[in-house]
C-alpha cells in the first residue's frame, strides 16, 4: 500500500536534523588496524564448502524482523525513533528491530561468517553491505533468493542497478544507498581548488593529504587517475602501477593519514588540507562545522558504490524482510530517507518526491545525480577470491607500513 506524501513539517524537521547530523553512513573504525587487515585476509580464505541451504520462512507466524545496518543511515526524529519504520510498523503490524551492528564490512563479516557458514541464523533478517561484500557472499551462497512477487516496487529500482556483474537481475540484492568518493579540500588553505587525484601529489600539500583505507576507493580513483576504467576488465599490472603510486605518495610523506570515517575530524583540525572522501559526509562536516570544504569528483571520475539489501541464508523472516524492501521502494518513502542520509538513493521517482519537499535538495547532484554526473563514476569491478585476497594484502602492507 502506498503511502501519501508526507507533511512538509515533519520533512523540514527531519532535513534540519541531517544538516546537524555529526555522524556519517560510513562511520568506521578508526584506521585500518592489524585486526581489519587479518579479518580480510581470513574472509578470503573461508567459503569453499558447499552452500548451506536456506531456512525455512515462519513470517506468517512471527510479525518480527530484525535488521542491521550502519550509523546515521536512516531518519532519525530528536526522540531517537526512526519515522519511516514507524510507519511500516502500524502499516504491516511488523515489528523492526533496528541496530546500528554494520561499522565496517570486514568486522560485520568476521562476526558472523562462521555462522553463515553453517547456515545459522546470525540475529538478523535484513542486512546493508557494500557492493564487493555483497558479492562475496552471493559467491558463497549465503543469502537467499528474493520471492519476486513480495517485491511489487522493485520496478523502481533505477536501471543503471539492475545488472550489476555480481547479481544479474536483481534476485538476491537489493541497493539500499550509495555515494561517490571523490576527492576534497579546505577552500581557504587551497584556495586554487583540485581538479584530479594527481593534484593530491602537489608539493604545497605534502603531509597534508588523507585518503581512505577502503581499497576500492583510494586504489579506484588512483586506477581512474592512470586512465583504467576500474568497471571493466583489467589486470595485475594497473592494480600493481596504482599499488606504486599509492606506496610512492605513502613513504614520501605526502600522505598524512589512511583511515576510515576519522578523516573528517582531520579535516576539521587542519591535519589535512585535501583528502580521498565520501560525497555524504562533507555534505555534513559542512553542515556541522561551517561551509569549508568542496566536494568534486575528479576529472578522471569517481568511484560509484552502493550498499545493499541482503538476506541472510538462516532467517527465517524472509518475507517480512521482503516486506520492508518494497516499502522503502516507495519513492515518496525513499525520498524521505534521501532527505535524511543526503546519499544517493536508488529508487525512481524519489527525486519527484523530493522535489515537493525541498526543491534544493532535489537538484543535489550528490544525492540525485543526473546522467552527466553518473557518466563519470565506476564501480569497481567484483574481484575473484584470488585477487582478494591479492590485492586486500598489497594495499593493507602499505596501510600498516605507514
Amino acid at each position: 500500500m502506498t503511502r501519501p506524501l508526507p507533511k512538509d513539517p515533519m520533512i523540514q524537521q527531519l532535513i534540519a536534523q541531517a544538516r546537524r547530523s555529526q555522524l556519517s553512513r560510513r562511520t568506521l573504525m578508526s584506521g585500518a588496524g592489524l585486526g581489519a587487515a587479518a579479518l580480510t585476509l581470513a574472509a578470503c580464505a573461508t567459503g569453499d564448502g558447499e552452500a548451506p541451504a536456506p531456512a525455512e520462512d515462519n513470517s506468517a507466524n512471527d510479525k518480527t524482523l530484525n535488521w542491521d545496518n550502519w550509523a546515521a543511515y536512516i531518519d532519525e526524529d530528536d526522540d531517537g525513533n526512526y519515522p519511516t519504520l514507524v510507519a511500516f510498523e502500524e502499516e504491516t503490524g511488523i515489528k523492526v528491530n533496528y541496530s546500528v551492528a554494520v561499522d565496517d564490512n570486514n568486522s560485520y563479516y568476521g562476526k558472523v561468517k562462521d555462522q553463515l557458514a553453517l547456515g545459522q541464523d546470525i540475529g538478523a533478517d535484513l542486512v546493508c553491505l557494500t557492493d564487493w561484500m555483497v558479492g562475496r557472499l552471493i559467491r558463497f551462497g549465503y543469502v537467499q533468493e528474493f520471492d519476486q512477487a513480495n517485491l511489487p516496487n522493485a520496478k523502481n529500482l533505477t536501471p543503471s542497478l539492475q545488472n550489476p556483474d555480481f547479481d544479474p537481475g536483481r534476485t538476491l540484492s537489493l541497493p539500499w544507498q550509495g555515494g561517490f568518493a571523490g576527492i576534497c579540500w579546505n577552500k581557504e588553505k587551497v584556495p586554487g581548488g583540485l581538479e584530479s587525484v594527481a593534484d593530491l601529489w602537489k608539493a604545497e600539500l605534502k603531509g597534508r593529504v588523507g585518503v581512505l583505507s577502503e581499497m576500492r576507493d583510494t586504489i579506484g580513483l588512483i586506477m581512474l587517475d592512470n586512465g583504467v576504467d576500474i568497471s571493466a576488465d583489467w589486470s595485475d599490472d594497473e592494480f600493481n602501477a596504482a599499488m606504486e603510486i599509492f606506496e610512492k605518495q605513502v613513504n614520501d610523506g605526502q600522505i598524512r593519514n589512511i583511515k576510515g570515517n576519522s578523516y573528517l575530524e582531520d579535516l576539521k583540525n587542519e591535519d589535512t588540507l585535501a583528502a580521498i572522501c565520501w560525497s555524504g559526509d562533507i555534505t555534513v562536516i559542512n553542515a556541522e562545522a561551517g561551509d569549508k570544504w568542496e566536494f568534486a569528483i575528479p576529472s578522471a571520475g569517481a568511484t560509484l558504490w552502493n550498499d545493499n539489501f541482503v538476506v541472510p541464508i538462516g532467517s527465517g523472516r524472509k518475507a517480512n524482510a521482503e516486506a520492508l524492501m518494497n516499502y522503502y521502494y516507495q519513492p515518496e518513502v525513499a525520498a524521505e530517507v534521501a532527505a535524511w542520509v543526503n546519499y544517493i538513493t536508488p529508487v525512481v521517482g524519489a527525486k519527484e518526491a523530493a522535489m515537493a519537499i525541498d526543491p534544493e535538495l532535489a537538484e543535489n547532484q550528490l544525492i540525485f545525480p543526473n546522467e552527466d554526473t553518473l557518466s563519470n563514476a565506476y564501480i569497481f569491478r567484483t574481484l575473484s577470491g584470488a585477487e582478494e585476497s591479492t590485492y586486500g594484502s598489497a594495499f593493507q602492507a602499505v596501510v600498516l607500513g605507514s
